[in-house]
């Protein structure tokens, strides 16, 4: 019965996001949003949250997944800095910059720990990390089957949206 209630506390989430990503309509965010759902939807099957812990959860998680993006957008924004080397900017004080957004990335994924342990017994919390990280490889191999990411022609992508050869460097 609890996961039951799980799987439909995961599905109506997932029915809001997608009602919200079809008012959109814009492909960006629909393939976000299935992204989105397809993460909340391992999560729920790898947790078997309680209904109680499902309520205290999700309100936390999707939280510390916003910190995440923002974490991750100044981390972004600090990088891009430094490749373009802006001009009138000294490199220390955008490596300064940089190294500042890499630790708050840090710091939010360490908060978040303590954040679950909150809400959720010690063993599923792990089970949590476990399953984020089995959530990413399994992305990481859509994106090798051609099933998402970059669009065709974009940077280190050929056209007909497969990757490019690797060039093995040549031995003198």
């Amino acid at each position: 019965m609890k996961k039951i209630i799980s799987v439909f506390c995961a599905l109506a989430l997932m029915g809001s996001v997608a009602a919200f990503a079809q008012e959109k309509g814009n492909k960006k965010e629909d393939w976000r949003e299935k992204v989105r759902s397809e993460q909340v939807a391992l999560i729920t099957s790898e947790l078997d949250l309680t209904e109680a812990e499902a309520q205290a959860f999700w309100p936390v998680y999707n939280e510390v997944q916003a910190q995440r993006r923002e974490a991750f957008q100044a981390t972004s924004m600090a990088l891009k800095a430094l490749k373009k080397g802006e001009e009138g900017k000294d490199v220390n004080a955008l490596l300064d910059q940089y190294e500042a957004a890499r630790k708050n990335c840090n710091d939010v994924d360490i908060q978040a720990l303590a954040r679950f342990k909150k809400v959720l017994p010690a063993e599923k919390v792990a089970r949590l990390l476990v399953a984020e990280e089995k959530f990413r490889h399994q992305q990481i191999g859509k994106l090798g089957k051609g099933e998402g990411g970059p669009r065709p022609g974009a940077p280190g992508r050929r056209s007909g949206g497969k990757p490019a050869p690797v060039m093995k460097a040549e031995m003198n």
